[in-house]
């Protein structure tokens, strides 16, 4: 069955209450899922919490007492959305996002992170109370990230689905713009081998796909995380995987960044590429499903709603992105409030082997 018709399926599954749908042959899932488990017990444990990023970037442009006043940034998921495994906020993430968003709206930005290590996607509705259920304003956009710890713990996808979907649409209702960094490539963790390796990768890649067929319909955009965190990942384990082997390093969250960059900045209207389809970079307008699973396995792919039932298919090109401050680490927030982030300059798509904050491929 092809990725797109099991996609189709899941979705289908997860809008009309359908139950678990087998991916793989069950014995294979069983086995996967075990070693994936093993893996990360045996890869290494006690990794610190995340640093808090939460703050203002962007100071430079305006303070919050300034009209029209910061944007408001929210991040939501699991560990990966949390920055799990650096030491730094500005290594997180949320405030890489945060920052490049504000070098490019020239606006300063409130970033918000609201995402939790371990979380399964049953947790965003308990997450999204978080940013909507208090005196403050909702977000402008936020930023999702989840389904590794759905996949590693059996959630069935047609739940895994649902609950996202729900969270989006909370989220839309409230007026905010959500951009989802869909499920990621499970198949890179080392100690799991071929050919269970390849089921991974399968499993992990049908529910990107099915996650960006719920999402898009809701209005929302998805950026593909599985193959930038395949291959890549794969080929340069010790700079892109932290010292547990399993979470990013700083310099795989600022490759995770660049990927959803531009299609943050695109959703508020602030990104200076036109949205008419370039055909030289194998963007296209496609069936939501044949869209969704060519996202699943293409690094930083954007998949957006046109006319149903199609969809934009997008390879947003990206930039420099600037060096985010210290908000929320000791003795760093004075020097955080006065950190000034270098302004977006356009350049080529970055290489393979871009490193950390080099948007462009072109280093520092």
């Amino acid at each position: 069955m092809s990725r797109a018709r099991t996609a189709r399926r899941i979705a289908a599954g997860a809008a009309y209450g359908g139950g678990g749908l087998g991916l793989v042959g069950a014995a294979a899932v069983g086995l996967v899922l075990a070693e994936v488990q093993f893996a990360k017990r045996t890869v290494g444990t006690g990794l610190p919490d995340p640093p808090r990023a939460d703050g203002l970037y962007g100071s430079e442009f305006g303070g919050p007492e300034l009209s029209p006043g910061p944007l408001r940034l929210a991040m939501l998921g699991d560990s990966t959305a949390a920055g799990l495994g650096v030491r730094r906020a500005r290594q997180t993430p949320g405030a890489l996002l945060a920052s490049g968003l504000a070098a490019v709206a020239e606006r300063p930005v409130e970033l918000r992170n609201v995402a939790l290590s371990g979380a399964m996607s049953d947790d965003l509705d308990r997450q999204a109370g978080l940013l909507l259920d208090s005196d403050a304003p909702p977000p402008d956009v936020a930023v999702i990230m989840i389904g590794a710890n759905d996949v590693t713990r059996r959630m069935p996808p047609t739940q895994s689905v649902r609950l996202l979907t729900s969270a989006v649409r909370r989220l839309r209702l409230a007026g905010c713009e959500v951009v989802v960094g869909t499920c990621p490539d499970l198949g890179t963790i080392e100690p799991v081998y071929q050919p269970l390796r390849w089921v991974a990768r399968r499993v992990s890649r049908q529910l990107a796909a099915a996650q960006t067929i719920g999402v898009v319909a809701l209005g929302a955009r998805t950026v593909s995380m599985g193959d930038l965190l395949g291959p890549e990942f794969a080929a340069n384990p010790r700079e892109m995987f932290g010292p547990d082997s399993y979470h990013p390093s700083a310099e795989g969250y600022a490759t995770a960044a660049m990927a959803v960059l531009p299609t943050l900045c695109a959703t508020l209207g602030v990104w200076p590429e036109s949205d008419r389809l370039d055909h030289t970079r194998d963007e296209d307008l496609l069936p939501v499903a044949e869209a969704a699973s060519a996202a699943a396995g293409q690094a930083g792919t954007e998949v957006t709603a046109a006319r149903a039932p199609w969809a934009l298919l997008k390879h947003r090109r990206r930039r420099r992105m600037p060096t985010a401050p210290d908000i929320g680490q000791p003795g760093d927030r004075e020097e955080a409030a006065k950190a000034v982030e270098a302004k977006a300059k356009p350049g080529k798509r970055p290489s393979s082997h871009a490193k950390a904050g080099d948007l462009d491929g072109t280093g520092r």
